[in-house]
């Protein structure tokens, strides 16, 4: 089911995580598509204060470079975006499963179904998706608050990659019951 089809996803807080992936200021601050990394924030913190209301887990998950004496600068998650309890998952490879422990940390809070959002769609989006169908859970990637290097890669993603593991929908579609 598509965003477009528009039928609202109905959540279970207690077992839903919001994995909001690679919101770092240097990677928000890339020329992205269809949407600026700015508009990609507005639209992830808004569903992190919804999920965080609804007493849903919200996890963090930002990538640091393996094997080199100092991060980049803009390698922290954005200000402001975490809150104090919000799991924050270091990955060291373009998914956020390989060696960090979410799967444990969503395991251990019950977690069932992986609600998406990020940068880049494609990459770590995407790659760490791939990894929670692997682990057997149900997912949802929220198209509104994500973005690529391209539109074509974002489209891709959305349109012919992410429909075959879960459900693509819009931030409004998301409905905690």
């Amino acid at each position: 089911m598509t965003a477009l089809e528009g039928e609202p996803a109905l959540l279970d807080p207690a077992h839903t995580a919001l994995v909001l992936v690679d919101l770092m200021d240097r990677i928000t601050a890339l020329p992205l598509a269809p949407r600026s990394g700015e508009e990609v924030l507005a639209t992830a913190r808004e569903l992190a204060e919804s999920f965080r209301s609804a007493g849903a887990t919200v996890v963090l998950v930002r990538v640091e470079r393996p094997g080199v004496a100092a991060q980049p600068p803009g390698s922290d998650l954005v200000a402001g975006l975490a809150a104090d309890g919000d799991p924050i998952v270091v990955k060291r490879t373009i998914g956020g499963f390989h060696r960090t422990g979410l799967h444990e940390l969503l395991a251990e809070r019950g977690i069932t179904t992986l609600v998406f959002g990020g940068i880049a769609t494609n990459l770590g989006v995407e790659s760490t998706a791939r990894a929670g169908a692997d682990h057997g859970y149900e997912l949802l990637f929220v198209e509104d608050a994500m973005a690529a290097l391209t539109e074509d890669e974002h489209r891709a993603a959305v349109a012919l990659n992410f429909p075959r593991f879960g459900r693509v929908v819009t931030a409004s579609a998301l409905r905690f019951g």
